[in-house]
């Protein structure tokens, strides 16, 4: 009997550097049966010319292109054109490892979930991904480590990537998305879980979270698994690598609307969800604190919103428990005397630079 078919959603824009890999990674994957569909938005570089030339090498490929709508309005519109009874999201610049897709639909299916999901390893050279993926071939579950000195898995890591762990909506809210397992991809979804849910439109960082608390009311079951099969790439002109700009301040709004839909579930996760908003201002704040003299003049205003909101949510008892290490001594520090604060982080930044 025929598999049933996976919708794989790719947005891109310009990513001529790194888009045929991802998609050879995706016409690689053990389970065969799958419909790619690439949204090129609003490139500018050789994107296009990219995707043409894939659609004509595999038979599975449909290229949409958007003006430049962003990233959650590309992912909607795949959406709403896939036909798969199963769907997933890759970024243009990540990979798959060869039997990531057919493990997800193995587990979401054997295990009757509506979510299956699985772990990443982060790479940044074509060295490390050849490592990853002859470890994975190997096996062992486990890719090797980038430095040799860690040494090889012991039996212990090789048996922990077997094993798994199954939720309903609100162990699935707490145990894995306020740990910080928020993001869209390394995941498959069955097609009536996200019917009624869009990514929200506009946004720059924290889409993904956002989307899956959406989704919460929809969830009856979740599996996540430890096989470490998506590849992430560490990509330097990432959005969280880039310097300061409003689009920033994203990741404090989307914990902002987070919070109020996840305390109509569960009011008792306040401290959770507050921990969560200080830790995107102070993530904020130190993009501020790097930025120029005049830059800095000119985010003045986003500075005020960061402190007022770090002031409001370091009032919520708990909080600290929650926090990163660290966090609580910085954003008490912010909080009180936010000058001194973005001098004395400059100053670390400066050392730890001087230092390398």
């Amino acid at each position: 009997m025929k598999s049933e078919l996976i919708s794989v959603i790719v947005p891109v824009h310009n990513g001529q550097a790194y888009l045929e890999n991802c998609i050879d990674s995706l016409a690689g994957q053990s389970y065969d049966n799958l419909e790619i569909l690439i949204v090129n938005d609003g490139s500018t570089d050789r994107t296009g010319e990219i995707c043409a030339g894939l659609q004509e090498k595999y038979g599975n490929i449909v290229v949409f292109t958007l003006a430049d709508q962003g990233v959650s309005a590309a992912r909607n519109y795949a959406i709403e054109q896939s036909k798969g009874a199963y769907v997933t999201f890759v970024d243009a610049d990540d990979r798959l490892c060869p039997g990531m897709l057919q493990h997800l639909y193995e587990r979401i299916t054997a295990t009757d979930s509506d979510l299956a999901g699985c772990r990443f390893r982060t790479w940044s050279t074509e060295e490390a991904w050849k490592s990853i993926r002859q470890s994975m071939e190997q096996g062992d579950g486990v890719p090797a480590a980038e430095d040799a000195s860690a040494g090889m898995p012991d039996a212990d890591e090789r048996e922990s990537v077997k094993s798994e762990h199954l939720y309903d909506s609100r162990q699935y809210l707490k145990e894995s998305i306020l740990r910080d397992n928020c993001r869209c991809w390394s995941k498959l979804y069955r097609r009536q879980l996200i019917d009624k849910v869009r990514f929200r439109e506009g946004l720059t960082v924290g889409e993904d979270m956002l989307f899956l608390v959406d989704i919460l009311p929809y969830l009856h079951k979740a599996v996540e698994t430890a096989y470490p099969g998506y590849g992430y790439y560490q990509n330097p002109g990432g959005v969280m690598q880039r310097p300061f700009t409003p689009s920033y301040m994203d990741q404090i709004r989307c914990w902002e609307m987070a919070q109020e839909k996840i305390l109509k579930i569960d009011e008792t996760l306040r401290p959770q969800t507050a921990a969560k908003i200080i830790t995107g201002v102070m993530l904020t704040a130190s993009k501020i604190a790097l930025c120029t003299a005049q830059e800095r003049r000119k985010a003045k205003d986003y500075l005020t919103q960061c402190q007022r909101k770090l002031q409001q949510q370091m009032q919520v008892p708990g909080n600290a428990a929650y926090l990163p290490k660290g966090y609580q001594l910085k954003a008490s520090l912010f909080c009180h005397l936010p000058r001194l604060y973005i001098c004395l982080y400059r100053i670390l930044q400066a050392v730890k630079r001087s230092g390398k």
